[in-house]
């Protein structure tokens, strides 16, 4: 049985005003996220999938960056049609989110168990004594070690797993129907980063928390998520679940992400066997292509694909694609 929508993102723009022109840095993405389920969005970096997520945040510094169209319902209420009050009571509490990089996250001046029974009492109705309870048992929930004096202890203090482990207490704190987690382990060794995930995937079978997985590691998403959506120069191009999308991916983008994973039967012969790179550069988005912006680095490019940019279609049952040649792929 398919879980109902918790939060639908319909024909989402964002764009940003610079000097070198108009960016469109997100470009009519949509896409829906199912109760307790884990959604990965993937892409090379610069391909809108971070502002993808600050978009849904309303955290797009504005100016130069503006959300121009579309509608981010979170179970049924537009969070983009809502007041900034309204939306403060939204972040930390409905949804929360977790950042690439914490030491720019947290706030250097106050201790981690501050910070986090700070969100508390944001959004609940709690006592300062009830509030640090909380902060000192999601340090505990994280796995830190000795919580009731890590609460007491700064950010500089912690190593950086245990500073993402921070970051994640503060942002299940108030039991968010809706996480957000922009490359949780991207700054961390691998050793750390499989203990993080598996942290937040036993942490978010707990809670019922439904996950949006930003991230351009394939083999994360393989480990972590039930469906993928695949961006590129701003655009959701591919979308399916995980299975099928790494059984059969449709894209020629998504088939050069797929050749460049080191597999561990061609490590292990004889004579290595090179990764496959995708040719060229992510074109910039205050200069987009015409046609499909995937043209230029795409070996079955056609004139076709120059004159104009592919729609989102169902080619496999709940398979999305954007290529025109999608069909002669497979």
């Amino acid at each position: 049985m398919i879980a109902d929508p918790i939060l639908e993102v319909a024909g989402l723009r964002t764009v940003f005003f610079t000097a070198a022109g108009l960016v469109r840095a997100v470009e009519d993405v949509s896409f829906t996220l199912r109760r307790g389920e884990v959604l990965a969005v993937v892409g090379e970096s610069g391909c809108g999938k971070s502002i993808t997520a600050l978009s849904l945040m309303r955290l797009v510094p504005s100016p130069p960056g503006r959300i121009v169209a579309g509608s981010v319902k979170l179970e049924g209420r537009d969070l983009l049609a809502i007041s900034e009050a309204e939306m403060r009571a939204v972040r930390g509490n409905l949804m929360s989110m977790i950042f690439q990089e914490p030491m720019t996250s947290l706030n250097p001046v106050l201790t981690v168990g501050e910070q986090i029974a700070e969100t508390v009492r944001l959004h609940r109705d709690v006592s300062k004594a009830d509030a640090w309870a909380r902060a000192v048992e999601m340090l505990r929930r994280v796995r830190i070690p000795e919580p009731a004096q890590r609460a007491k202890e700064y950010p500089h203090q912690l190593s950086g797993g245990m500073r993402q482990r921070a970051m994640i207490a503060i942002a299940l704190a108030c039991d968010p129907k809706v996480l957000i987690a922009d490359e949780p382990t991207t700054a961390l060794d691998v050793t750390i980063q499989a203990q993080i995930l598996d942290l937040m995937l036993q942490l978010q079978q707990e809670s019922g928390t439904s996950v949006l997985l930003i991230t351009h590691d394939l083999g994360v998403v393989a480990e972590t998520a039930q469906r993928v959506v695949v961006m590129y120069a701003g655009r959701k191009i591919e979308e399916a679940s995980v299975e099928d999308l790494f059984a059969r991916p449709m894209h020629p983008y998504t088939h050069g992400l797929m050749r460049s994973i080191p597999h561990l039967a061609a490590m292990s012969g004889a004579v290595a066997e090179r990764l496959q790179e995708i040719p060229g550069m992510v074109p910039a988005l205050s200069n987009l292509p015409g046609g499909c912006a995937f043209a230029a680095r795409c070996g079955h490019a056609d004139a076709a694909c120059a004159a104009g940019v592919p729609p989102l279609e169902e080619r496999r049952p709940d398979h999305y694609v954007a290529c025109w040649h999608a069909g002669t792929l497979v």
